[in-house]
């Protein structure tokens, strides 16, 4: 049986839309299987206490320059071309991350996830205008009008914040976050260790 690793996930994380890029590798060389768990990065940092780099490191010059290099040399290794940054970030995915649940409900996540990674950081816009949300999901294969509809249903609304309260409880602070069983690894800078992991338990 292939192992299964958790990786919460927020459409807002530039860093999530590169390792997603780079896991179907893994996957494929180790058998295992990533459960994408949508949460709200803004709701783990209000809980944690935490910021994203660019204002954690803001008053750090030399760290943030370094934390911009490493990103750059990321995207160069991986080959990763088509990534945009998204002109309006920060941008507020509480419409995103719902809609993934209802995709989710409907069994269609993955097709989501690619949706929605396409037009944050391939072809950008501002996803939390619903209008724009909903044309770009139309232009995606997904029924949008009805995807901004299901994401005012109070159990979609709960069920993210309750994946989000859960992440916070096994020790999320950010994302990308992992786990392999229930060890925790951050960050895409980890990904190695990500994958030597699901070997040493397989």
């Amino acid at each position: 049986m292939s192992m299964t690793v958790d990786f919460i996930f927020d459409f807002a994380s530039p860093n999530a839309y590169l390792v997603h890029r780079v896991l179907p590798g893994i996957a494929e060389r180790t058998g295992a299987t990533f459960r994408y768990i949508p949460c709200l990065l803004g709701g783990i940092f209000k809980a944690t206490g935490n910021q994203a780099p660019m204002a954690a490191y803001a008053p750090i010059p030399n760290k943030l320059a370094y934390e911009q290099l490493e990103f750059r040399r990321f995207i160069e290794k991986h080959g990763l071309s088509d990534f945009n940054f998204n002109p309006h970030f920060p941008v507020n995915t509480v419409l995103l991350q719902r809609g993934a649940l209802v995709a989710d409900r409907d069994g269609r996540l993955m097709d989501y996830v690619e949706a929605g990674l396409h037009h944050m950081w391939e072809a950008p816009k501002k996803m939390d205008d619903a209008e724009v949300y909903a044309a770009a999901m139309l232009e995606s294969g997904f029924d949008g009008a009805a995807l901004v509809e299901g994401a005012q249903d109070p159990a979609i609304k709960q069920a993210l914040i309750d994946n989000t309260a859960a992440a916070v409880e096994r020790g999320a602070f950010g994302i990308p976050t992992f786990y392999v069983d229930d060890e925790m690894f951050f960050g895409k800078e980890r990904l190695g260790q990500v994958e030597e992991a699901i070997a040493a338990a397989g």
